[in-house]
């Protein structure tokens, strides 16, 4: 697939790296000279120019490309660059920072496809450092949902269950599956589950510890 990423500071960089690494082809929005130097030396097609401007836009072709994502600091900047990416019929991923009110975020978040809070994924990351133990809490994708990866323990009833036939709460789906050491990728409804594998679910906060406990054993 082929994505534009406006700004090239910390949240950029990283996820232009990791689509580089899966295969994708990324272009660098950015108007700082030094971001634009590091991105051109990090071995990026780095567009020089303002991510709220159609001009800057004009150097790429947008009808090739599959998604665009404001991620700079600064939220106009990143809001405008969505909606020339929604123009042109591509995806859009809007950076917003946690201390935004709520009527802010909702005036922003109807216009694009999806918004992501960096803080929220920081502080979702040292939760998983400080609890530690056989599930990682990837992100909280709302106030009442959370994606989380667990490890299938020894002595859990997944063991030997096909992943269409695994019993969670009703608020919890298997949307990904890996068996021990490798990717994490769709599984088929008749993947069975084995000790060790893991597994990547959407669940309501509440249930976590619900789902903890079929999963881990």
């Amino acid at each position: 697939m082929k994505f534009v990423i406006v700004g090239y500071g910390r949240v950029g960089i990283r996820t232009a790296r990791i689509l580089r690494e899966e295969g994708h082809e990324v272009i660098v929005v950015e108007n700082d000279p030094e971001k634009i130097d590091r991105g051109r030396s990090d071995g990026f097609r780095v567009v020089d120019g303002d991510g709220a401007e159609d001009e800057t836009f004009e150097a790429i072709e947008m009808a090739t490309i599959d998604a665009v994502a404001g991620l700079t600091g600064d939220l106009n900047v990143n809001f405008a660059a969505c909606m020339i990416g929604k123009h042109h019929g591509a995806r859009t991923v809007l950076r917003i920072d946690e201390d935004y009110r709520q009527d802010i975020y909702q005036k922003y978040a109807d216009d694009v496809d999806e918004v992501i809070y960096p803080e929220r994924l920081g502080a979702a990351g040292a939760k998983t450092a400080l609890l530690g133990g056989d599930f990682n809490v990837l992100s909280d994708l709302t106030e009442q949902l959370q994606l989380s990866v667990f490890t299938i323990g020894g002595d859990s009833a997944a063991v030997g269950s096909r992943v269409s036939d695994v019993d969670l709460p009703e608020s919890a789906r298997i949307y990904a599956h890996g068996r021990e050491h490798e990717s994490l990728t769709i599984p088929l409804p008749g993947t069975t589950i084995e000790s060790g594998d893991q597994v990547a679910v959407i669940v309501e906060t509440e249930s976590v510890s619900d789902v903890k406990t079929a999963l881990a054993g």
